[in-house]
């Protein structure tokens, strides 16, 4: 388990020392394959791709091993033989945890105050429904939720109270 945890810092460490070489000899290769990567259809989070003096070096996230395999497998369709696989393996989303997250941080955000929510999530994607009074408090909602770790989406449709909250009462 231990290796595990440093090979991906050992990859790292000679990509970094190959980038600071080649820039020592005025070269500067990095050739970006990221959309290269994504028109192949492959989707991990944050994905990155930068072919380095011959060594690509994937770097992104994701919680399914295939997808990291099958940046690897493309790497190598590409014609790629010396490939640094950082893409890091996270464990899935805690759907449920997001849920009471996202419940106890929008109802301690004052000015929220008075708006109804409803809270969906599948996969870290939240879906965000329920009344509001004003358009700030829409983004104030979704701005809370995104924080939320494991959170990879918020969508968000609210219908607006009619009933606006009384006013605060002015003091004399």
């Amino acid at each position: 388990m231990r290796n595990q945890r440093q090979l991906p810092a050992l990859a790292l460490m000679l990509c970094l020392s190959l980038l600071a070489a080649s820039r020592a000899t005025g070269q500067n290769n990095a050739i970006n394959l990221t959309s290269k990567f994504l028109k192949g259809g492959i989707r991990i989070d944050h994905l990155l791709v930068y072919s380095l003096s011959g060594i690509v070096v994937l770097r992104g996230s994701t919680s399914d091993q295939s997808k990291s395999l099958q940046a690897l497998h493309f790497a190598r369709k590409l014609g790629y033989k010396r490939i640094a696989n950082l893409i890091q393996i996270t464990s899935p989303p805690d759907d449920a945890a997001i849920i009471r997250s996202a419940e106890r941080q929008l109802d301690q955000e004052r000015a929220l105050g008075g708006c109804r929510f409803h809270i969906e999530c599948k996969l870290g994607v939240v879906r965000l429904t329920g009344r509001i009074h004003r358009d700030m408090q829409r983004d104030i909602a979704v701005n809370t939720v995104r924080r939320i770790d494991g959170v990879k989406e918020v969508h968000a449709t609210f219908t607006y109270d009619v009933a606006s909250p009384s006013p605060a009462r002015k003091r004399a």
